[in-house]
């Protein structure tokens, strides 16, 4: 992190032993602190080696560093002739309808009101849409978009999988060392667990040559 500072560097490279979830949560690892501390992007490998051109999956939820990591996913495309993938994976409220008393740690609420998830569902598609549209903007075009709903990091996993993706884009919110161990993150959840390399965006996109 310090050399990386001192050189200004644009983009990290590392790799990962994938240690099993146990002994990295207690011990963490070189690649989960480099993700959570450092000022540029990180790109994580495991199991495979990026070659580009590639199959891209750019998973975004709307939030500042998605739009860095859309801007990133979108001149990366762009520059190796790689296919962009983008995904957005919507809050799932409701698994057994409407009127089905929802449960928040231990605690019964009231049923959700009528459209609710409908009404989730809509602001998910907008979402995903403006981000198709920013891609657009910058003269990418997109092979397939995915809308899906559920569990975040979970359902980014999958559809990597699902879509043989090559490399995998998200955003970090950089939440502090001590939350970030407590409630964990979608990015590192996608860092460890999916089959193939993840760029981790923070700060500062990849948008010049590094």
């Amino acid at each position: 992190i310090d050399l990386s500072e001192e050189l200004k560097t644009g983009l990290i490279v590392l790799g990962s032993r994938g240690r099993g979830r146990i002994r990295r949560a207690l011990m963490g690892s070189v690649s989960d602190s480099v993700v959570r501390h450092a000022h540029c992007p990180v790109m994580v490998v495991r199991w495979k080696p990026v070659v580009f051109p590639a199959k891209i999956l750019l998973a975004t939820d709307g939030s500042e560093e998605a739009v860095l990591a859309a801007q990133s996913a979108a001149d990366l495309a762009a520059r190796t002739g790689s296919e962009l993938h983008v995904a957005h994976v919507g809050k799932l409220l409701s698994q057994g309808g409407v009127g089905v008393k929802q449960r928040y740690v231990g605690a019964e609420v009231d049923p959700l009101p009528p459209g609710y998830q409908e009404a989730l569902d809509k602001e998910s598609k907008e979402l995903l849409e403006a981000q198709l549209a920013r891609v657009g903007e910058a003269g990418v075009t997109v092979t397939e978009a995915h809308l899906v709903s559920g569990r975040a990091d979970e359902e980014i996993i999958f559809l990597a999988e699902g879509v043989g993706a090559d490399l995998v884009v998200v955003g970090s919110r950089g939440l502090g060392g001590i939350r970030r161990a407590r409630l964990g993150s979608v990015s590192d959840s996608v860092v460890r667990h999916t089959h193939c390399p993840v760029l981790v965006v923070r700060r500062e996109g990849l948008q010049e040559p590094v």
